[in-house]
């Protein structure tokens, strides 16, 4: 039986980029008598939680249904993150899936079409190679709040997720966590890389810029809560929905350390990686920076009394916070080396890399004193000013660059309580 099931992992770790689409199969399937008998066999054996609790001759009519399966329009197919149906084109994907994924790991393989198209940084340096302040240019997390600012689809969802997250509930002091974490998807899945990553992952040297990025995703309604929980609730959870558990297992796959390779990744390619992380934010497992002092990330639970599942428990948070991938990835974004593993070892650094790299020290400091001299300590006296500030961005857009700054820090800044540390910090 071993044989089998390592025979299935040799061809599902074979992605093929031309893979059908699961909705297109599953229309294809339905149309085939054949096929369709076959795949409501295998509904019936994967509900209750698979064929585990079923006798000895379903659980062998069943390996017969998906060994069958194996060779219908079905095998193979994968789904679009973000695409439209992408929780019923996940439900056919798994459908076959799950038992297939019965004896192996999880990162073997990925729901997902494979990552192959790059990042557009032509149009991202467009937007500010304008700017007369050259110490601007260098700080690639203003640089990085303002072409979101610029760019209307940015400038649109990320003020629809701040709005989303910041909100509290009526006759309570919490915000809509469910709410909040749509937006984000929305956010990460229909805005191009070259704005959520610079975003999400610039480069910082100081607290006050760490502190301004791990505000991203708004970590108090998105991630913390005042009392962190067993990590073993948000992974039930999260396995228990088709698209959450499709990205973990994009982000296992993609992730998927090896200490053996000058990445540090299995897949060797830091972009990969990268987009699968972020396709978790919004999700019951959403990781984020731990601190403002390190760029370590973690998801906001622990492992204590985990009673017999502590190892399991332990390896989903070491999949974090000893992710050598990931951690590498980080780093090669922020020194502009991200995409070498995907393009190759030869391709050399671009003059803006260099240049970036000769003035990042003397800027910080410049960036610093410029930002004290310009912004004075402005107090935000409840979060309704900053739901009002975020619905102009789009004026915004066409304001001084020091308007763009001080907008850029109302919607990402954080919430009222760190909102002015960060703003004259930075």
């Amino acid at each position: 039986m071993k044989g089998i099931w390592y025979i299935f992992t040799l061809i599902l770790t074979d992605v093929v980029s031309s893979a059908r689409d699961c909705l297109q199969a599953g229309e294809s399937c339905t149309n085939d008598p054949s096929c369709s008998s076959k795949f409501r066999t295998l509904r019936q054996c994967i509900a209750g939680n698979g064929a585990n609790k079923l006798g000895p001759d379903a659980k062998s009519q069943c390996r017969n249904t998906v060994t069958a399966l194996l060779s219908s329009q079905l095998y193979g197919c994968k789904c679009k993150r973000g695409m439209k149906k992408e929780k019923h084109c996940l439900s056919v994907y798994w459908s076959i899936h799950h038992t297939l994924m019965e004896g192996m790991s999880a990162m073997d393989t990925s729901p997902y079409e494979p990552f192959v198209r790059g990042f557009d940084y032509v149009r991202l340096a467009s937007i500010t190679a304008g700017s007369e302040n050259e110490v601007t240019q260098v700080n690639r997390c203003l640089d990085a709040a303002k072409a979101c600012n610029v760019d209307e689809v940015c400038q649109r969802l990320r003020t629809e997720y701040v709005s989303s997250c910041i909100r509290r509930v009526a006759r309570a002091d919490t915000c809509n966590r469910s709410k909040c974490h749509k937006a984000l998807r929305k956010f990460f899945d229909r805005v191009p890389p070259e704005y959520t990553h610079e975003l999400l992952f610039c480069p910082c040297e100081d607290t006050a810029c760490a502190e301004r990025r791990r505000q991203t995703i708004v970590p108090a309604c998105s991630y913390e809560s005042k009392e962190k929980p067993n990590c073993l609730a948000p992974l039930d959870s999260c396995r228990g929905n088709y698209v959450c558990r499709s990205r973990y297992a994009e982000f296992q796959f993609n992730c998927q350390p090896a200490s053996q390779s000058a990445t540090g990744c299995q897949r060797e390619n830091y972009a990969a990686c990268l987009l699968a992380y972020t396709g978790i934010i919004g999700s019951p497992i959403t990781p984020n920076y731990i601190d403002n002092s390190t760029s370590s990330i973690a998801p906001w639970c622990t492992c204590n009394a985990s009673g017999n599942r502590q190892e399991e428990c332990e390896g989903f948070l070491h999949l974090f916070t000893a992710n050598i991938c990931l951690q590498n990835a980080i780093q090669a974004f922020g020194n502009g080396t991200y995409l070498s593993s995907a393009l190759g070892p030869s391709t050399p650094p671009t003059t803006q890399m260099r240049k970036q790299e000769r003035n990042a020290n003397k800027a910080a400091a410049t960036l610093r004193e410029n930002l004290f001299e310009q912004l004075q300590p402005t107090k935000v006296a409840a979060e309704e000013k900053l739901l009002r500030d975020a619905t102009h961005l789009a004026s915004d857009a066409s304001r001084s660059p020091l308007a763009l700054t001080l907008n850029s820090w109302l919607i990402v800044g954080c919430l009222t309580s760190t909102s002015t540390f960060l703003l004259v910090s930075m």
